[in-house]
């Protein structure tokens, strides 16, 4: 193999590893947008709980396997 063959051979490879970094960088970045606008909505949307019509409603239940 010669020098100019595996020039190019590196050359692509580092072009290919490149566009794959940046790839991730986007997905990343994506994922982080999702992220933080999730944690916003949950966090507009969460109200308080209305007070229960009855103070024991909900304070014991039983499982049966």
């Amino acid at each position: 193999m010669d020098i100019a063959a595996v020039s190019m051979s590196l050359s692509q490879m580092q072009v290919s590893q490149q566009a794959s970094v940046s790839v991730l960088k986007m997905a990343m970045e994506t994922g982080t947008q999702q992220m933080t606008e999730m944690i916003k909505m949950a966090e507009s949307t969460t109200a308080p709980a209305a007070p229960s019509p009855s103070p024991t409603i909900g304070q014991m239940f039983d499982v049966t396997v």
